[in-house]
């Protein structure tokens, strides 16, 4: 192990395991490059955030893709071709958080969509608080159509930035600005829109119930006018009746010929097939069909546009933020799978969908006069059925619900005199063990661990199984796969054991919803994302070095003259800075 920090590796796994805050903190200052602020900062920073967006997904779908969107990015931008991130868990909120904080899960607490709080005793949802509801009566999630598990878990309606544990580039903005500097998250994922919007900032979601675009009394104490005027509206409700159709013929497509194939999902009747109904507004899951498609994107720039319309962004000497995420590839992705005739048509509405952002904002701000910034959350793995059509057959999906009952642990539990369930549960990416059952029996906790541990991995699909008592304790060999679990360790939020699965191989049953595909593992499918900076007259180039989205806070943060996020770990990019 490295005894000193070297700037070229600025994540925690440069120091010892036991000094893993202090080697955060401390690469934050260490690792800043020597960069003055631009003369005329821009007046709007733009970071959008792409649900899922695997980094070579526009390159492979380029063919179908149109001008101003994603082509603007390639041919004006500075685009970064090998961007990963380093931590265990890819999922949406620890990326996000990660894009926002630039550190990882275990610094900016963020470890998991869930976790188990042994305090409370319960499943916590990232950003749920009960002291902050939300404005609109009755829109919270209904548990009854609700198709995101996570989401269930929350037991109130309240949303707030408090679990996030680090501070954010929107904070650190405002507070160098006094204020002053307009910051805003928006997306259909509350998760997406709280953690880019920050502490300072202000955000909004949409909530499937209502049809319309929400927030919690963390923000405000009532919707300003332009809110309330824009749901009034029900901009929802104009894709009742319709459908979501191919945009071009069939034959443009890479996959068109593949628009029906056994392992894609049919979810509330939304079907396998070209055109998918969206159905009526008053159906149950009208709105939950407008998030798995482009529609749901459509809806987020609507409310972007009029947000930056009524909050004049970008209109005065002191640079505001805006952050988007797009959330509809990370759906159509989990139903349909990376290789699938809706996520190619995803992409090429998406596509559209940023060439009309970049239009508007050019519009009504310049792009010479703002900062875009377009990453992923994470990125996604390929369905196992298209894989086996390409000969490779390891690929298959995992069940943890059955574990405790398997003949291996159950001579655990013969070993250690428990008669009840040693495994208390499962939740993605951590196993739970029974404390109490343990404590009962004057059981190590550490070596139950241990021993459950070494079970689990001489189970198919099983690549790692770590303790986390280990990694308290440094006992583990110094490896990739330990640090990057060691960058999602949290003492407080972590589970007793993650457990890696095999490249290829996942959880497809998450309380009864079936997916065709599902991201959070540390393999390379997964941590691969776009990082591209455009506008602000920079110059265009391709950067083939390696990088990390922790990259993306720390160059926005010296880009505008402002200091780094309070654990950021992440390197100023010197192509953006010296251009």
């Amino acid at each position: 192990m490295q005894s000193t920090f070297d700037c070229s590796t600025a994540h925690p796994s440069c120091m010892t395991r036991n000094s893993l805050l202090g080697a955060l903190l401390l690469g934050s200052l260490l690792c800043m490059v020597p960069a003055l602020a631009q003369d005329t900062p821009p007046r709007l920073v733009l970071q959008i955030t792409v649900d899922a967006l695997r980094g070579d997904l526009p390159q492979r779908f380029d063919k179908v893709l149109g001008e101003g969107g994603f082509r603007y990015l390639a041919d004006k931008g500075v685009h970064y071709t090998d961007a990963h991130y380093r931590h265990a868990n890819t999922e949406t909120i620890v990326g996000h958080t990660a894009l926002a904080t630039g550190t990882v899960p275990a610094a900016h607490g963020m470890v998991a969509n869930v976790w188990f709080d042994r305090e409370q005793d319960r499943l916590v949802y990232n950003i749920e608080d009960p002291d902050y509801h939300l404005l609109t009566a009755g829109a919270d999630v209904d548990r009854k159509t609700e198709i995101d598990p996570t989401q269930r878990t929350a037991r109130s309606d309240g949303r707030s930035p408090a679990n996030i544990l680090a501070s954010t580039f929107g904070d650190e903005l405002a507070v160098h600005y006094g204020g002053r500097s307009k910051v805003f998250g928006v997306s259909v994922k509350d998760r997406g829109a709280v953690s880019m919007a920050g502490h300072a900032g202000k955000a909004f979601w949409f909530s499937k119930k209502s049809g319309e675009f929400v927030t919690s009394s963390y923000y405000y104490e009532q919707y300003p006018a332009w809110v309330t005027e824009w749901n009034a509206g029900k901009p929802a409700a104009a894709y009742s009746g319709k459908a979501w159709k191919l945009t071009h013929g069939p034959s443009k497509y890479l996959f068109g010929d593949a628009d029906d194939r056994d392992y894609e999902t049919d979810v509330a009747g939304f079907g396998r097939t070209f055109p998918h109904q969206y159905g009526e507004v008053g159906d149950k899951y009208f709105t939950t069909k407008l998030t798995l498609s482009p529609a749901g994107d459509e809806l987020t720039l609507d409310f972007a546009k009029t947000l930056l319309d009524e909050e004049q962004l970008g209109q005065d000497e002191v640079p505001d933020y805006l952050a988007i995420s797009f959330s509809s590839t990370d759906y159509v992705g989990h139903v349909f799978g990376a290789s699938s005739l809706e996520t190619e048509d995803n992409l090429v509405r998406l596509d559209r969908t940023l060439a009309d952002l970049f239009a508007y904002i050019d519009q009504k701000v310049g792009l010479d006069n703002t900062l875009i910034v377009l990453s992923a959350d994470h990125g996604q793995p390929e369905v196992p059925g298209h894989l086996h059509e390409h000969g490779i057959r390891d690929a298959h999906f995992f069940d943890t619900k059955g574990l405790d009952k398997t003949s291996a642990i159950a001579a655990l539990k013969k070993q250690f005199g428990i008669g009840e369930e040693l495994i208390e549960a499962y939740f993605h990416p951590y196993l739970y063990l029974n404390h109490q059952a343990i404590d009962a029996k004057g059981l190590d906790r550490a070596a139950v661990e241990q021993a459950v541990a070494a079970q689990l991995l001489k189970f198919d699909g099983v690549a790692y199984a770590v303790s986390s008592s280990a990694l308290r304790n440094d006992t583990l060999p110094d490896t990739l796969m330990t640090r990057s679990v060691l960058r999602n360790f949290h003492p407080k939020r972590s589970g007793d054991i993650y457990l890696v699965f095999e490249p290829n191989v996942f959880i497809n049953d998450f309380d009864g919803l079936i997916v065709s595909s599902t991201h959070g593992s540390p393999w390379r499918y997964d941590t691969f994302v776009p990082v591209i900076f455009a506008g602000a007259g920079l110059k265009p180039d391709s950067v083939s070095r390696s990088v990390t989205p922790y990259d993306i806070a720390p160059t926005l943060a010296a880009y505008l003259g402002v200091k780094p996020p309070s654990a950021a770990i992440g390197t100023p990019l010197s192509e953006v800075l010296d251009d």
